[in-house]
């Protein structure tokens, strides 16, 4: 009888941990909280991105998203954001490959990818999303940041 309420349990924890990854999964969320970054950190960022092919920020916003070769999410999440910033003008789209970046990764805190992050016009990170994030999301954080 014990090891069915092991089963029991096991399957209640699993399905709890199921429920909270499906919510949190691609949510963005706003930066000023407990992680909210650091200007080091901001300008380590902006380092990086000036460093890249000649991009640059964005005059409104900015979204970085940060990949690696072989996530499958961080292909759609791509598409998200680059019709993000056909729709919104003065957007930019920076894509950072994690791997070859693991200094910013570390100093950023970043777990998984994809994780995209909102920087305002200033460069300052003021939302964050840690998977595929949906379209309607992005478009509200950016709303909150250009506003």
């Amino acid at each position: 009888m014990t090891g069915f309420w092991v089963t029991i349990a096991a399957l209640a924890i699993a399905l709890g941990l199921g429920l909270w990854w499906k919510v949190s999964n691609g949510r963005v969320r706003s930066t000023t909280g407990a992680r909210k970054t650091t200007s080091a950190q901001a300008g380590e960022l902006q380092a990086v991105i000036s460093a890249m092919n000649g991009a640059s920020l964005g005059d409104r916003a900015t979204l970085v998203q940060f990949s690696t070769a072989f996530c499958q999410p961080c292909r759609a999440t791509r598409r998200i954001l680059g019709e993000v910033t056909e729709m919104v003008g003065g957007v930019q789209h920076v894509e950072i490959d994690a791997e070859s970046q693991l200094d910013l990764v570390r100093s950023l805190d970043i777990r998984r990818t994809p994780t995209v992050l909102i920087l305002d016009s200033r460069g300052d990170i003021r939302h964050r999303a840690v998977g595929q994030p949906r379209k309607a999301d992005v478009i509200q954080a950016l709303g909150a940041v250009i506003d």
